[in-house]
């Protein structure tokens, strides 16, 4: 996320010190359970978008134990890659551009992992009937390669 290296402070402010007020928040409520959503940029973090929500995920994770101590809220995290159609998509950012030339492909072997709404919404779903608390819920969804998602959009 391009924008995240070039508003540093704001990106850690809001997936780092975001969190954690929406943990203590939510510790305070005395909220039952919380499901925080990541993405998978998180599992290698290459940049400092990634590094962010890494970090986001395992401070959602830690707060189960001593954090949470005495309470009863319990925190999980999914994570996903893109959600098609959605604001941070690849698709509608080709499909924006596609008219003004060539497609800005930083490297012919990247791939995006491709989610639905409704699937990503169902793992939302999966993951509160489910937890107890402390776990990363990763759905197996295809991936695909840049150039296949590129010559979709504009073949």
């Amino acid at each position: 996320m391009p924008t995240a290296e070039y508003n540093s402070f704001e990106c850690i402010k809001t997936n780092i010190d975001g969190a954690m007020n929406l943990i203590n928040a939510c510790i305070d409520q005395n909220a039952k359970r919380v499901v925080a959503l990541s993405t998978d940029k998180a599992s290698s973090p290459v940049n400092l978008y990634g590094a962010t929500k890494l970090a986001s995920d395992k401070l959602f994770v830690a707060s189960n134990s001593s954090y949470a101590a005495g309470h009863d809220t319990r925190f999980a995290v999914v994570r996903y890659g893109n959600v098609m159609g959605s604001r941070g998509s690849v698709i509608p950012f080709f499909m924006a551009i596609k008219d003004n030339g060539v497609l800005p492909i930083t490297d012919a072997r990247m791939t995006r992992f491709m989610i639905s709404l409704e699937q990503g919404v169902e793992l939302v779903w999966h993951a509160f009937d489910d937890m107890v608390g402390g776990e990363i819920y990763v759905k197996k969804i295809p991936s695909m390669g840049i150039m296949e998602i590129a010559e979709a959009v504009d073949p």
